[in-house]
Order: C-alpha cells, then sequence, then structure tokens
C-alpha cells in the first residue's frame, strides 16, 4: 500500500493529461478533469491498458488487469477525473482496490 502525496496526485495528473494529449493529438490546455474520453478525445480502451502498464513500471505494482477489470464494471471511467482519480487509487491499493466501494 502506498502512502498518496500530493507529488504523486500531480505526477499522476501530469501522465494521464500529456498521455491523451499525445495520444489523441490535442493541446494540453483543452484536457480537464470533465473532459469525455471517448466523446471528446475518441479515446479507447486499449489507452487505458496502456496507461495502467506506463503506471504499473514507474510505481512498482503488483496488480492484475483482472482486477482493474472488476473494478471497473462497478466504476465505470468516462473522463479524464475519473481516470486519474481510479489511477491513484490503483496506486495506493493495487489488488485490494476491488474491496473498496
Amino acid at each position: 500500500m502506498t502512502a498518496i502525496t500530493e507529488e504523486i496526485k500531480n505526477d499522476v495528473r501530469k501522465i494521464v493529461i500529456d498521455y491523451f494529449a499525445e495520444e489523441c493529438e490535442v493541446n494540453t490546455d483543452e484536457i480537464n478533469n470533465n473532459t469525455h474520453i471517448f466523446d471528446d478525445l475518441d479515446g479507447d480502451s486499449l489507452m487505458f491498458l496502456e496507461l495502467i502498464e506506463l503506471f504499473k513500471k514507474k510505481y512498482n505494482l503488483n496488480i492484475d488487469l483482472k482486477t482493474i477489470g472488476k473494478y471497473s464494471l462497478k466504476h465505470p471511467v468516462r473522463t479524464i477525473g475519473e481516470l486519474i482519480d481510479m489511477q491513484i487509487l490503483i496506486i495506493e491499493h493495487e489488488n485490494n482496490i476491488i474491496n473498496i466501494d
């Protein structure tokens, strides 16, 4: 379990926004918490997987994709803000994220 600091929150936010800006070819200042990943950015689920892998390496996380899938069924991610929040929970709780409600 990782203690979440403001530095980690800011890092996650920057990585997520920079990633979507590059992949979707938009300026970072066009992306905010309310930006809809699918409708506004034409994002897709493979982007989620790439980001998860990036964060797994960066934070040395031990989490199964199956666990993230189960969590996502109960807590769907549609916006950048929701994705940032979910990623912070993954860093903090790893496989125990499934026990959060």
